[in-house]
Protein backbone atom coordinates (compact mmCIF):
# COMPACT_ATOMS: atom_id res chain seq x y z
CA UNK A 1 0.00 0.00 0.00
CA UNK A 2 1.45 3.26 -1.08
CA UNK A 3 -1.62 5.80 -0.08
CA UNK A 4 -3.71 5.53 2.92
CA UNK A 5 -5.04 8.32 4.43
CA UNK A 6 -3.95 11.25 2.47
CA UNK A 7 -0.39 9.96 3.01
CA UNK A 8 1.71 8.91 0.25
CA UNK A 9 4.87 6.57 1.00
CA UNK A 10 7.75 5.57 -1.22
CA UNK A 11 10.74 2.85 -0.17
CA UNK A 12 14.30 3.30 -1.61
CA UNK A 13 17.30 1.23 -1.15
CA UNK A 14 18.58 4.59 0.88
CA UNK A 15 15.25 5.03 2.82
CA UNK A 16 11.13 5.73 3.10
CA UNK A 17 9.97 8.69 2.46
CA UNK A 18 6.42 10.27 3.57
CA UNK A 19 4.32 12.57 1.79
CA UNK A 20 1.10 14.49 1.07
CA UNK A 21 1.22 15.80 -2.09
CA UNK A 22 -2.34 15.09 -3.24
CA UNK A 23 -3.90 16.16 -0.13
CA UNK A 24 -2.47 19.11 -0.60
CA UNK A 25 -3.24 19.49 -4.55
CA UNK A 26 -6.45 18.70 -3.51
CA UNK A 27 -7.00 21.35 -0.32
CA UNK A 28 -5.88 24.27 -3.12
CA UNK A 29 -8.25 23.20 -6.11
CA UNK A 30 -10.93 23.09 -3.02
CA UNK A 31 -9.71 27.03 -1.37
CA UNK A 32 -9.42 28.25 -5.06
CA UNK A 33 -5.51 28.83 -4.22
CA UNK A 34 -4.06 26.65 -7.19
CA UNK A 35 -3.13 29.98 -9.49
CA UNK A 36 -2.16 32.15 -6.13
CA UNK A 37 0.90 33.72 -5.30
CA UNK A 38 3.72 31.66 -4.26
CA UNK A 39 5.50 32.20 -0.78
CA UNK A 40 9.29 31.45 0.31
CA UNK A 41 8.40 30.75 3.85
CA UNK A 42 4.76 30.03 5.81
CA UNK A 43 4.99 32.72 8.29
CA UNK A 44 7.12 35.96 7.97
CA UNK A 45 10.26 36.06 9.49
CA UNK A 46 9.70 37.49 13.30
CA UNK A 47 5.88 37.98 12.63
CA UNK A 48 3.70 38.38 15.62
CA UNK A 49 0.38 37.18 14.52
CA UNK A 50 -2.46 40.55 15.88
CA UNK A 51 -5.96 40.13 15.85
CA UNK A 52 -6.69 42.65 13.46
CA UNK A 53 -9.85 43.18 11.04
CA UNK A 54 -13.41 42.21 10.76
CA UNK A 55 -14.65 38.43 11.61
CA UNK A 56 -14.22 35.42 9.25
CA UNK A 57 -16.97 32.49 8.94
CA UNK A 58 -15.40 30.51 11.85
CA UNK A 59 -16.43 26.89 11.03
CA UNK A 60 -14.62 27.67 7.50
CA UNK A 61 -11.59 28.71 9.38
CA UNK A 62 -11.76 25.77 11.76
CA UNK A 63 -12.23 23.46 8.58
CA UNK A 64 -9.38 24.60 7.43
CA UNK A 65 -7.30 24.71 10.62
CA UNK A 66 -8.25 20.80 10.86
CA UNK A 67 -7.19 20.60 7.69
CA UNK A 68 -3.28 21.87 8.18
CA UNK A 69 -3.17 20.07 11.39
CA UNK A 70 -3.85 16.95 9.58
CA UNK A 71 -0.97 18.29 6.77
CA UNK A 72 1.39 18.89 9.60
CA UNK A 73 1.35 15.37 10.08
CA UNK A 74 4.41 14.48 7.82
CA UNK A 75 5.41 18.42 7.00
CA UNK A 76 7.11 19.83 10.27
CA UNK A 77 8.12 22.98 8.42
CA UNK A 78 4.78 24.36 8.79
CA UNK A 79 3.67 23.29 12.31
CA UNK A 80 4.63 26.50 14.12
CA UNK A 81 3.08 28.24 11.66
CA UNK A 82 -0.53 26.30 12.10
CA UNK A 83 0.28 26.04 16.12
CA UNK A 84 -0.44 29.83 16.00
CA UNK A 85 -3.34 29.90 13.19
CA UNK A 86 -5.28 27.09 15.75
CA UNK A 87 -4.74 29.62 18.73
CA UNK A 88 -7.39 31.76 17.08
CA UNK A 89 -10.17 29.13 16.41
CA UNK A 90 -12.90 30.88 18.63
CA UNK A 91 -13.03 34.15 17.00
CA UNK A 92 -10.98 34.50 14.04
CA UNK A 93 -10.69 37.72 11.96
CA UNK A 94 -9.07 38.50 8.40
CA UNK A 95 -5.19 39.00 10.16
CA UNK A 96 -5.48 35.26 10.89
CA UNK A 97 -7.14 33.76 7.58
CA UNK A 98 -4.58 35.83 6.26
CA UNK A 99 -1.78 34.05 7.82
CA UNK A 100 -3.53 31.23 6.86
CA UNK A 101 -3.36 32.14 2.96
CA UNK A 102 0.28 32.41 3.49
CA UNK A 103 0.78 28.78 4.55
CA UNK A 104 -1.17 27.88 1.54
CA UNK A 105 1.10 30.07 -0.91
CA UNK A 106 3.86 28.41 0.80
CA UNK A 107 2.71 25.34 0.04
CA UNK A 108 1.86 25.89 -3.30
CA UNK A 109 5.41 25.94 -3.75
CA UNK A 110 6.59 22.83 -2.58
CA UNK A 111 3.61 20.38 -2.50
CA UNK A 112 5.84 17.20 -2.57
CA UNK A 113 8.06 18.07 -0.15
CA UNK A 114 8.56 14.64 1.69
CA UNK A 115 9.83 13.97 5.32
CA UNK A 116 12.77 11.03 4.81
CA UNK A 117 13.54 8.44 6.90
CA UNK A 118 17.67 7.28 5.95
CA UNK A 119 19.13 3.98 6.74
CA UNK A 120 22.07 4.59 8.72
CA UNK A 121 24.62 3.27 10.95
CA UNK A 122 23.77 6.05 13.74
CA UNK A 123 22.04 4.88 17.28
CA UNK A 124 21.79 8.28 19.22
CA UNK A 125 18.25 9.87 20.33
CA UNK A 126 18.25 13.64 20.28
CA UNK A 127 15.94 15.96 21.44
CA UNK A 128 15.88 19.81 20.80
CA UNK A 129 14.34 21.73 22.29
CA UNK A 130 13.57 25.51 22.71
CA UNK A 131 10.95 28.19 24.13
CA UNK A 132 9.95 31.39 22.71
CA UNK A 133 9.76 33.81 26.00
CA UNK A 134 6.64 35.81 25.66
CA UNK A 135 5.87 35.18 22.25
CA UNK A 136 2.27 35.26 22.45
CA UNK A 137 1.27 39.01 21.45
CA UNK A 138 -2.45 38.32 22.73
CA UNK A 139 -0.68 36.98 26.66
CA UNK A 140 2.51 37.04 27.06
CA UNK A 141 2.59 32.79 27.35
CA UNK A 142 5.83 31.64 25.89
CA UNK A 143 5.93 28.50 22.93
CA UNK A 144 7.33 25.12 24.34
CA UNK A 145 9.01 23.64 21.12
CA UNK A 146 11.00 20.57 20.87
CA UNK A 147 12.19 18.01 18.05
CA UNK A 148 13.33 14.60 18.50
CA UNK A 149 15.60 12.47 16.09
CA UNK A 150 16.01 8.81 16.58
CA UNK A 151 18.97 6.66 14.73
CA UNK A 152 19.04 10.57 12.96
CA UNK A 153 15.97 10.38 12.02
CA UNK A 154 13.16 13.05 12.95
CA UNK A 155 10.36 11.04 14.39
CA UNK A 156 8.33 13.33 16.84
CA UNK A 157 7.72 17.39 17.22
CA UNK A 158 6.32 20.11 18.78
CA UNK A 159 5.02 23.53 19.24
CA UNK A 160 2.64 24.32 21.26
CA UNK A 161 1.47 27.73 24.27
CA UNK A 162 2.52 27.20 27.63
CA UNK A 163 -0.76 27.16 30.10
CA UNK A 164 0.84 30.34 32.07
CA UNK A 165 2.96 33.22 31.85
CA UNK A 166 6.35 33.11 33.22
CA UNK A 167 8.25 35.71 34.82
CA UNK A 168 11.27 35.15 33.11
CA UNK A 169 12.69 33.08 30.17
CA UNK A 170 14.44 30.69 32.07
CA UNK A 171 11.46 29.37 33.82
CA UNK A 172 10.08 29.02 29.73
CA UNK A 173 13.37 27.06 29.13
CA UNK A 174 12.87 24.63 31.98
CA UNK A 175 9.03 24.19 31.27
CA UNK A 176 10.36 23.19 27.81
CA UNK A 177 13.08 21.16 28.42
CA UNK A 178 10.75 19.03 31.36
CA UNK A 179 8.85 18.35 28.58
CA UNK A 180 11.95 17.47 25.95
CA UNK A 181 12.94 14.99 28.23
CA UNK A 182 9.13 13.65 28.77
CA UNK A 183 9.40 13.12 25.25
CA UNK A 184 12.56 11.39 25.42
CA UNK A 185 11.86 9.09 27.55
CA UNK A 186 8.61 8.05 26.28
CA UNK A 187 11.04 7.03 23.06
CA UNK A 188 13.31 5.59 25.14
CA UNK A 189 10.53 2.99 26.91
CA UNK A 190 8.84 2.65 23.08
CA UNK A 191 12.08 1.38 21.96
CA UNK A 192 12.57 -0.83 24.91
CA UNK A 193 9.80 -2.17 23.79
CA UNK A 194 10.47 -3.03 20.49
CA UNK A 195 13.21 -4.73 21.86
CA UNK A 196 15.76 -2.03 20.86
CA UNK A 197 18.71 -0.96 22.98
CA UNK A 198 20.17 2.72 23.27
CA UNK A 199 23.69 2.07 23.32
CA UNK A 200 24.33 6.26 24.30
CA UNK A 201 23.00 8.67 26.40
CA UNK A 202 20.05 10.50 25.15
CA UNK A 203 20.94 13.79 24.19
CA UNK A 204 19.35 17.21 24.80
CA UNK A 205 20.00 20.26 23.51
CA UNK A 206 19.57 23.64 24.34
CA UNK A 207 20.63 27.02 23.43
CA UNK A 208 20.56 28.20 27.02
CA UNK A 209 22.96 27.97 29.86
CA UNK A 210 21.61 29.17 32.74
CA UNK A 211 19.08 26.20 32.92
CA UNK A 212 22.23 23.62 32.13
CA UNK A 213 23.83 25.23 35.00
CA UNK A 214 20.75 25.28 37.40
CA UNK A 215 20.23 21.63 36.56
CA UNK A 216 24.15 20.66 37.48
CA UNK A 217 24.14 22.83 40.49
CA UNK A 218 22.40 21.82 43.74
CA UNK A 219 22.75 24.93 45.49
CA UNK A 220 18.71 26.86 45.87
CA UNK A 221 18.64 30.18 44.62
CA UNK A 222 15.59 32.16 44.94
CA UNK A 223 15.13 32.88 41.44
CA UNK A 224 14.40 29.14 41.24
CA UNK A 225 11.71 28.28 43.98
CA UNK A 226 9.03 28.56 41.74
CA UNK A 227 10.98 25.56 39.10
CA UNK A 228 11.90 23.52 41.96
CA UNK A 229 9.54 20.46 40.16
CA UNK A 230 11.07 20.59 37.50
CA UNK A 231 14.75 21.31 38.34
CA UNK A 232 14.28 17.97 40.51
CA UNK A 233 13.14 15.90 37.72
CA UNK A 234 15.33 17.72 35.00
CA UNK A 235 18.74 16.52 37.73
CA UNK A 236 17.35 13.20 38.99
CA UNK A 237 17.50 12.37 35.26
CA UNK A 238 21.06 13.73 34.96
CA UNK A 239 22.44 12.16 38.08
CA UNK A 240 21.11 9.00 36.47
CA UNK A 241 23.02 8.96 33.04
CA UNK A 242 19.41 8.73 31.69
CA UNK A 243 19.69 12.20 29.54
CA UNK A 244 22.60 14.32 28.88
CA UNK A 245 21.81 18.02 28.52
CA UNK A 246 24.34 20.17 25.97
CA UNK A 247 24.94 23.82 25.59
CA UNK A 248 24.20 24.02 21.31
CA UNK A 249 24.43 28.16 19.41
CA UNK A 250 21.37 28.89 18.55
CA UNK A 251 22.40 28.84 14.93
CA UNK A 252 22.70 25.73 14.90
CA UNK A 253 19.13 25.04 17.37
CA UNK A 254 17.16 22.90 14.97
CA UNK A 255 13.87 23.42 17.25
CA UNK A 256 14.55 27.08 16.27
CA UNK A 257 12.18 26.28 13.40
CA UNK A 258 9.35 25.15 15.50
CA UNK A 259 9.75 28.44 17.37
CA UNK A 260 9.40 31.57 15.34
CA UNK A 261 9.16 32.98 11.90
CA UNK A 262 12.78 32.78 10.59
CA UNK A 263 14.28 34.92 7.63
CA UNK A 264 14.03 32.40 3.78
CA UNK A 265 17.65 31.54 4.02
CA UNK A 266 18.02 30.29 8.02
CA UNK A 267 14.78 28.59 6.99
CA UNK A 268 15.62 26.51 3.98
CA UNK A 269 18.90 25.38 5.88
CA UNK A 270 16.27 24.09 8.53
CA UNK A 271 14.41 22.64 6.52
CA UNK A 272 17.55 20.49 5.27
CA UNK A 273 18.46 19.49 8.49
CA UNK A 274 14.68 18.14 9.10
CA UNK A 275 15.66 15.53 6.63
CA UNK A 276 12.94 17.20 4.17
CA UNK A 277 13.24 16.61 0.67
CA UNK A 278 11.13 17.52 -2.65
CA UNK A 279 11.91 15.16 -5.48
CA UNK A 280 9.75 17.81 -8.00
CA UNK A 281 12.24 20.78 -7.46
CA UNK A 282 13.78 21.16 -10.42
CA UNK A 283 16.58 22.74 -9.07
Amino acid sequence: MRYFLGMEVARSRKGISISQRKYVLDLLTETGMSGCKLSDTPIKARKRTESDGKPVDRERYRRLVGRLIYFSHTRPDIAFTVSVVSQYMHSPKESHLEAMYKILRYLKGSPGRELFFKKGDSKKVEIYMDADWTGSAEDKRSTTNYCTYVWGNLVTWRSKKQSVVPRSDVKAEFRAIAQGMCEGLWLQKLLEELHITIELLIKLYCDNKAPISISHNPIQHDMTKYIEVNRHFIKEKIEKMTICMTYIPTREQLADIFTKGLQKSSFKDFICKLNMINIYDPT
